[in-house]
């Protein structure tokens, strides 16, 4: 498996994003394209192309609010117990000055960045992407959706 880093980290599902939304996709440029050709409009095919977007805008959707308000919940616990592992104290006061992309961010840093770089990211209030950048010693999530 390739070595992750920031350049790399973000994550494909293949028969969802390859597959399934150029699909999906693909029908309802075809049924939009036939509808528009024909002179009188074949009603059919107008609706293929809508239940075709419909079906698509529903997976798109439904995969990533399921999946991703899990994975939200998860990142922040592991924000807590790493916190309170590291520093010794709940956290509290740094959750409520951190923005969730903040706390994402740092889960990529490993134990000694972790520390620092939130006490940067407290100060000067960085970016997620600024957090993510910073980090030297990259620590690969290959678990998330």
């Amino acid at each position: 498996m390739k070595t992750q880093q920031y350049s790399n980290h973000r994550k494909y599902y293949a028969p969802h994003h390859f597959i399934f939304i150029p699909l999906m996709l693909l029908l309802g440029i075809i049924g939009l394209r036939q509808y528009f050709s024909i002179e009188v409009g074949d009603p059919a095919w107008l609706v293929l192309a809508i239940t075709s977007f419909s079906i698509l805008y529903l997976g798109i959707m439904l995969r990533q609010h399921y999946a991703l308000g899990n994975q939200n919940r998860i990142i922040r616990l592991e924000f807590r117990v790493r916190h309170l592992h590291l520093l010794g104290k709940p956290s509290t006061e740094a959750e409520q000055k951190l923005s969730f992309g903040q706390l994402a961010a740092l889960r990529f840093a490993d134990d000694a960045e972790f520390v620092f770089l939130l006490h940067r990211a407290l100060n000067e209030n960085l970016s997620a992407d600024a957090i993510k950048k910073a980090i030297t010693n990259w620590q690969p999530d290959h678990m998330r959706v």
